[in-house]
Parts: structure tokens; sequence; C-alpha cells
């Protein structure tokens, strides 16, 4: 059964996109923000080996909303951790931003990840005993943000995602779709270049997974944000710039 939104709820699409201009999002005449060139990845050996990836071969401009298609075992979340500089690749190369992850060390992934990468997990991934906007403001206190501006920041962010009023709850006084607002919230804090979204609705009734991939759309527009999102959800899939089907460990036409 679905939650009613809030009237901040509702308007948080109007929100989002009365920030809209303060990113670029063409990438005509830009490097793509995500390039992959015949990445492979297996795991175990011999007859025991599973081929999770394939030589896989793709670019996505900056400013996109991809969607990643593909049963489950097709390899889609191995090749997002391998993106996000979460795992590495038996060969081939991954370029985001026009860096190389597949050449860096885990001290430089680690910082890719700080400042250029975010993540939104099927299960949120929240502090239980921090409130909203102290979950939000997670990664701006790693980047040692001056706390008024860090404030400002999560208000804005939480704002956008339509839970300015729920600033002091924890995740466990909010509804699954709210949740899963302050992740997306945390995510977008610490303004990445590209948002790595695992089946963000996994865990979401539809109405609510609904509003959560119109949401992903807005901030992609408002924040300049490229977004590769992994999903089996028909709606974000209409909403992507782009589809990317992943099948048996290879990219495949839709």
């Amino acid at each position: 059964m679905s939650t009613p939104r809030t009237s901040r709820e509702a308007s948080a699409d109007d929100a989002a996109a009365s920030l809209a201009g303060r990113g670029t999002v063409s990438g005509k005449h830009e490097a793509p923000m995500v390039a992959a060139h015949d990445v492979t990845r297996t795991f175990g050996s011999g007859s025991a080996a599973t081929h999770a990836l394939r030589g896989v071969t793709f670019t996505v401009a900056r400013g996109q909303l991809v969607a990643l298609r593909g049963r489950s075992g097709s390899g889609k979340t191995t090749l997002l951790n391998i993106i996000g500089g979460l795992d590495s690749p038996d060969g081939g190369r991954v370029r985001v931003g026009g860096r190389d992850v597949t050449a860096m060390s885990e001290r430089e992934r680690m910082k890719l990840r700080r400042t250029s990468v975010a993540f939104i997990f099927q299960s949120f991934g929240l502090i239980p005993i921090l409130s909203a906007a102290e979950n939000v403001g997670i990664p701006l206190r790693i980047a040692a943000m001056a706390p008024r501006a860090r404030e400002e920041r999560v208000r804005l962010m939480l704002d956008i995602v339509g839970l300015a009023d729920h600033v002091r709850q924890r995740p466990g006084e909010l509804s699954g779709g709210q949740q899963q607002r302050v992740a997306i919230a945390r995510a977008l804090a610490g303004s990445p270049e590209l948002l790595i979204a695992d089946e963000p609705t996994g865990q979401l009734d539809s109405e609510t997974g609904n509003q959560i991939m119109r949401l992903l759309r807005t901030v992609v527009r408002s924040e300049g944000v490229t977004a590769l999102v992994a999903t089996h959800d028909p709606m974000l899939i209409d909403l992507a710039d782009t589809v990317l089907m992943l099948e048996d460990g290879k990219i495949v036409e839709n």
C-alpha cells in the first residue's frame, strides 16, 4: 500500500525544476562522462567460473540519464561497481570524466568516490541513529565543508526531494519512499559528476517507485548530473535518454 505524499513531496519536482540550468547537461562537444572498452570480469576459475562481463563497450554522454536493463545475473551490478571504482575488471578500461578508473590505486578510487561519483542503493544505506539532515550531511562533513555552507546545502537537497518538513526524523520514522529520497539527497549533496543507482526502486511499491523515478529525472536536469541506473522499472526506461541492454555479460541492441 503506497504512502500518501505530503504537499511538500507533491511539489518536489517543481522545487527541483526551479534550479534548472545550474549544471551543464550537453554532451555534444565534451568527452563522455563514462567510457567502457572491452571490459571483462570473471569470478571463480575452471569449470566453476562465472563470466559476469564479456567485453562490454559503451559510452555515456554528460548530462544524460541512462537506464541499464538486464535480467538478474546479467552483470549489471558488477558493471556498476567497476565504473564506480568498487571493483576492478580482469581486462579492458573504464574512464569516468576522462580519468582511467581501472588504472587508479585504491586511494585514488576512494577519492573519486568522495568527489566525483555517488551511489544510491536499493537498501537505502542510511544510518539509523542519524536524522535525515544528518544523513544528507555525511559526505559534506567528509569533504570538510564549512558548517554554514553545509547546513544550507543540506536544506536545499532535502527541499529538492520534498522532505523539508522531515529534516529531524530518523530513517525508522520515514516511509520507504521517504528514505530513498533521503538517500538521493545524500548522493547529490556533494555535487557529484556521476550518479550510480542500482535498482533504486527495488524495495518500493509501484506508485512510490514512479515518484522516485520522476524525481531522479528532475534532479539529473536541475543538478547537471549524469546518471547510470540499473533498473527493471518501465517508468525509468520511458524517462531515460538512453537505454543499455546487458545480456549474458554483453551489451546488446535493444
